[in-house]
């Protein structure tokens, strides 16, 4: 089976942790016999967009082709507009600086279907090229489609929409995503699928690190991008609730964004800068390191779909804090796999970490609990073996 992989998250030169839940499924596909390539459209900046800030100086030394890990990954360029202006237009951008790419592409790997990852712009583009070469589509969508585009304006709607209802098969990554799409779409046709990300769980085996820095700090850590809806903000506002409680606790925050100078300037403003420390974007091996040394990984984010680093934290055998009511509620348990917190509710979250904090013995049994029902339920190894289903229905119903 040749399958050929549309997604602008991908790991890249930009960014090397980007999309990299879409790298790590299509390596367990490849291991599953399933033959793939990746395109993973990049925004175009020329001159003198190139000079206008680092990220477009970035996007424009990604290289047109990469051979990363042994897949071969494709990186066109196509235009974008600054702060996701026009968005209902960007699947038929998209397709357009793809149309020539994929011809190319076609004549010497001739797939037997495109899985796109996004429905806007990646499953639109997905959808034409499917039409000009009469194949199949899959589109996966993660959540950005249907907690934010979808209420964009109307025609973000429409587009999203018939990108949707047009593809094979749509998969979700969690149940609460499922729940959204139901109002949008009748699945009389089963053509709707739940499959949740995963971990690299003999990569988490092989490599499971014993707690490194002294062992007098407790260590806090949060995984994301420094955006609003993350919740970084009340991280560093709960973690200020406990520090004379807890003189040695630290709290590590990975990650970049927008909201970096607005929290480090809230740390400041509380005076705990020199115990919260901003690393930045790191990669996804120095990732594990940080979670194999924390102690506790909190991401109160208010709008997540699913959220790949609750598990990699609990496959590392951590206890995870999450919000009520989101994605992260298909694998955590109330106090049995992790905790739950109100969303935006400062006191839950620092209640939450007290309670960590003060019974070590407690949260490392959930911790525990955490880690086998990951590596049983949750990784890359399963996540492929159901994608391929999805993959020999659509094939099987196409012909």
């Amino acid at each position: 089976m040749d399958v050929l992989i549309l997604s602008h998250m991908y790991p890249s030169t930009y960014n090397d942790v980007y999309g990299i839940f879409v790298h790590e499924q299509v390596k367990a596909l490849i291991k599953l016999g399933v033959e793939v390539k990746v395109i993973s459209p990049v925004p175009w900046a020329p001159f003198p967009v190139n000079i206008m800030s680092e990220k477009w100086k970035k996007y424009s030394m990604v290289p047109k082709y990469e051979n990363r890990e042994n897949v071969s990954v494709w990186y066109p360029r196509y235009i974008t507009i600054p702060k996701a202006l026009f968005l209902e237009s960007s699947g038929e951008r998209m397709y357009k600086g793809l149309q020539y790419l994929v011809k190319n592409i076609y004549s010497d790997f001739k797939f037997d279907l495109i899985h796109a990852h996004v429905a806007l712009p990646d499953g639109y583009a997905a959808m034409k090229l499917a039409k000009d070469f009469n194949v199949p589509h899959v589109i996966t969508i993660h959540g950005q489609d249907l907690q934010q585009t979808l209420y964009k304006n109307e025609q973000c709607k429409e587009i999203l929409l018939k990108a949707i209802h047009s593809a094979n098969k749509i998969v979700l990554v969690s149940n609460k995503l499922n729940n959204i799409i139901k109002k949008y779409c009748d699945d009389k046709n089963n053509k709707i699928n739940v499959i949740a990300n995963g971990v690299d769980a003999d990569y988490i085996l092989n490599n499971r690190m014993k707690k490194t820095n002294n062992e007098r700090n407790k260590i806090i850590l949060s995984v994301s991008n420094l955006i609003k809806t993350k919740g970084i903000d009340l991280n560093i506002q709960a973690f200020s609730k406990l520090t004379e409680k807890y003189q040695n606790l630290r709290y590590f925050i990975i990650g970049d964004g927008t909201e970096r100078k607005n929290l480090e300037i809230l740390s400041k403003d509380l005076v705990i800068s020199e115990k919260v420390e901003f690393l930045g974007i790191v990669s996804h091996n120095d990732v594990m390191k940080y979670m194999a040394d924390a102690d506790i990984f909190s991401l109160p984010s208010w709008n997540e779909a699913f959220g790949v680093v609750y598990i990699e934290a609990m496959a590392h055998g951590k206890p995870v804090i999450g919000c009520k009511g989101e994605g992260i509620e298909d694998f955590v348990d109330d106090g049995e796999t992790g905790l739950l917190v109100n969303p935006k509710d400062v006191d839950s979250l620092a209640q939450a970490m007290d309670f960590l904090l003060s019974n070590p013995d407690k949260a490392n049994a959930i911790g525990e609990r955490a880690r086998e029902l990951v590596l049983e339920n949750y990784t890359w190894e399963k996540n492929a073996e159901k994608t391929l289903k999805v993959y020999q229905e659509v094939l099987s119903n196409a012909r």
